[in-house]
């Protein structure tokens, strides 16, 4: 098995460095690293370059020019210039555990998609936040963290198989690249950032049959929280959303197929 890791980014470079960071750790490299970037400017494309020429795994850089929010253009972009047979997808403001990678490839199965969580480093403690060290409890006990449970690597994971909605989130997704052509991959009708477009995608994957393992205790990713962008598309996007739902959709129609 071919694995893509995918690490979606926009104009934070510093948050992305940390990102790299943690890459650098992970004890199973997957096969290659995709920056799938939607128009960042030169400090992103110069910090990508340093990365590539030192990273043990292939980095591919794939850019648009920016024009608002299009999280799912540059996903699909980056989805067809993938080599992998299966693909994990964070964002450019989580670093991973050392273990990410490597968690993510031992919960692969067949006819499912997986759900990783995160927790969240609180904004003003970010700039201190180390890949190289792990400090959920220790920075939990000091209010430094929210939701800390997420970010400990238990023993034993809780792994459930569901077609919820609740939890779908897109910093930690992983799909096998074969459903995600099935799917004709993420809706390009949504715009702007931030809801909708994971949770479609997820429940067109239900649609057709893929199931999710919702995971906690595996593949773990330190959110590095900032200010959050406007949302003046909310309501019409929950709309389109609720129609995926009741429609029982499984393609959408704008998505992959522009760019194959």
């Amino acid at each position: 098995m071919k694995i893509s890791l995918v690490i979606s980014t926009y104009n934070q470079p510093v948050a992305l460095e940390k990102v790299f960071g943690g890459v650098r750790l992970q004890t199973r490299l997957p096969d290659e690293i995709l920056i799938s970037d939607d128009g960042s400017d030169n400090f992103t494309r110069d910090l990508i370059k340093k990365f590539s020429a030192n990273s043990l795994a292939p980095v591919k850089h794939i850019w648009h020019s920016h024009d608002g929010f299009r999280k799912t253009v540059i996903l699909n972009k980056t989805v067809v210039a993938a080599a992998g047979d299966y693909m994990i997808f964070t964002d450019g403001d989580c670093v991973p555990h050392p273990k990410f990678v490597a968690d993510h490839a031992a919960l692969a199965e067949k006819g499912f998609w997986v759900q990783g969580r995160r927790c969240f480093v609180q904004e003003k403690f970010a700039p201190e936040f180390d890949a190289k060290k792990i400090p959920a409890f220790g920075w939990m006990l000091a209010g430094k963290i929210s939701g800390a449970a997420k970010g400990i690597r238990w023993p034993i994971p809780l792994i459930r198989r569901d077609t919820r909605q609740r939890g779908i989130i897109g910093c930690n997704m992983a799909f096998w690249r074969d459903d995600l052509i099935a799917v004709n991959g993420f809706d390009e009708d949504y715009a702007g950032w931030g809801v909708g477009e994971d949770s479609d995608i997820g429940t067109r994957l239900y649609h057709l049959g893929r199931r999710r393992k919702f995971v906690y205790g595996r593949a773990i990713t330190f959110h590095l929280n900032h200010p959050s962008a406007p949302r003046g598309h909310h309501a019409a996007s929950l709309e389109r959303l609720a129609q995926t739902i009741a429609g029982g959709k499984i393609r959408c129609e704008n998505g992959l197929n522009r760019h194959l």
